[in-house]
């Protein structure tokens, strides 16, 4: 398996040990980090977790949590950043049915990307994108 992408909420889950991160995505996770590929977290996920502290929905040791674990490679954790062809790939994210814009712009880097997003956003599993969940 090559990498593939979390939404922000999956990193949240991850650094948890949350019981909503399915099995499947909790496999896929392992099975990425065992072969030696990371597991991507878009730049946005970065700015929708700051904000989230910021509006008082999450602890700031969850965010610190996440930032540690992407500067050591160990952790099998990286973030990608949001660039001009993933926001050309949002054309292929239907904002119709995915109306949030940080939600558009993750499920559109995984697209740009060409790997599935680990998810459970139901909105982004109804837009079409290859998901695991």
């Amino acid at each position: 398996m090559a990498s593939v992408m979390a939404d922000t909420h999956i990193a949240i889950w991850l650094v948890t040990s949350s019981p909503r991160l399915s099995t499947r995505a909790r496999e896929a996770v392992r099975q990425t980090i065992a072969a030696g590929f990371p597991v991507l977290l878009s730049a946005v996920s970065v700015a929708e977790l700051i904000y989230l502290v910021e509006k008082g929905r999450i602890s700031a040791t969850i965010v610190d949590v996440i930032l540690d674990a992407v500067h050591r490679e160990q952790y099998g954790l990286k973030v990608v950043p949001f660039d001009q062809t993933m926001a050309e790939a949002m054309r292929k994210v239907p904002r119709d049915i995915v109306p949030d814009l940080p939600d558009r712009m993750i499920a559109a880097t995984s697209v740009a990307l060409g790997l599935p997003l680990l998810t459970a956003d139901a909105k982004i599993h109804q837009a079409g994108i290859p998901v695991i969940w």
